[in-house]
């Protein structure tokens, strides 16, 4: 008896790794051997045309110049890190806020109209970003349509303004409205941090990255509703019956029942929220090409202008692993905060 169950067990393993072995070949060549490829050439000097095999090994040469180099490499890799982690600090937050609200909002039973909804929310995500960037680009000129509207809400006192070209970002902003600034403060000038002065460390979001940003929002949050409405409508309906009973009223069953039932979806939203503004590009590439003065650079336009532009690809190489581990290591962080909560 136990012989037969024993065979019955391997019969059954050998059956799953045959279903498994497909989808294991395909992840092996278009992904676990790119990886590996990828890793070994960010030691290397390969400029990306040359032959692959006559690129010459500098082991960690291209971490180090990145990381501790002291020149416009290190310069360049922390002005790209600062910009993106302001935009997805920007980013998340308010696209999962959104999100949550429109998904609520739409799974209301006195909604009429609820599929047009649905669809015109989530139009935005599956049309082209290029267009959209493109469409945008026309719409943030100084003469455009977003700054008349501006002007024409408040009745003309709004003075245009040529988003993509404005460097300024917008913590300089308010503090040179409260009187401070790097003149009046020189050491925030002068205090180097990881090759760049505190003063640009706490610039924030440049105008032009902020422009960027509110359209990154606009086309994403119709995905993330989705996923809040999927899990809002598997909800046990007996829970909330049975709050309704105790007399719990709307905004307690909210905070106290659905968010903490989201907290998973949250989590898985979060987590998809920061690795699309970790590796934010296409939208970056047609509007601004990291202009003006390199404060819409992000990390992930910094890999691809290294390694197509500058023809350095084992530096670009080295800047998408640093920014591989850099998202591993955010969600782990964030997966770590869930946990805590939980507990």
């Amino acid at each position: 008896m136990a012989t037969g169950i024993k065979q019955q067990d391997r019969q059954d393993a050998i059956a799953g790794w045959l279903f498994m072995t497909p989808t294991l070949i395909i992840f092996g060549i278009f992904v676990f051997i790119p990886i590996l490829f990828a890793l070994y050439f960010s030691l290397t000097d390969w400029n990306g045309i040359s032959p692959p095999g006559e690129a010459a090994f500098v082991g960690l040469r291209n971490y180090q110049d990145v990381l501790f180099g002291g020149g416009i490499r290190q310069q360049d890799f922390y002005k790209a890190l600062k910009n993106t982690t302001y935009f997805a600090l920007g980013v998340v937050p308010v696209q999962t806020a959104l999100a949550l609200f429109l998904a609520v909002v739409v799974n209301q039973r006195f909604l009429r109209f609820k599929s047009f909804f649905r669809t015109a929310y989530y139009f935005p995500a599956i049309t082209s970003s290029v267009a959209i960037s493109l469409i945008f680009l026309f719409l943030y000129q100084k003469d455009g349509l977003i700054n008349e509207a501006l002007s024409f809400v408040t009745f003309g006192a709004w003075k245009p303004v040529a988003w993509m070209a404005d460097a300024r970002g917008i913590f300089h902003i308010w503090l040179n409205w409260l009187g401070v600034n790097s003149e009046r403060v020189p050491w925030l000038a002068n205090t180097s941090l990881l090759g760049l002065s505190v003063w640009d460390w706490i610039s924030g979001p440049s105008i032009a990255l902020l422009a960027i940003m509110l359209m990154n929002t606009w086309t994403t949050i119709g995905t993330l509703m989705v996923i809040f409405l999927a899990a809002l409508q598997d909800m046990p309906p007996q829970v909330y019956e049975a709050a309704q009973m105790d007399g719990a009223g709307t905004w307690t069953i909210f905070r106290r029942i659905t968010l903490p039932l989201l907290r998973p979806t949250t989590f898985f939203v979060v987590t998809l929220g920061l690795m699309g503004t970790y590796q934010v590009f296409d939208q970056v590439y047609v509007m601004s090409s990291g202009g003006p003065a390199k404060t819409t650079l992000t990390v992930a336009y910094l890999v691809y202008r290294s390694g197509f532009n500058n023809f350095e690809m084992g530096m670009g190489l080295a800047v998408a692993i640093l920014l591989f581990i850099i998202i591993f290591i955010l969600t782990m962080i964030q997966r770590r905060v869930t946990e805590g909560e939980k507990a």
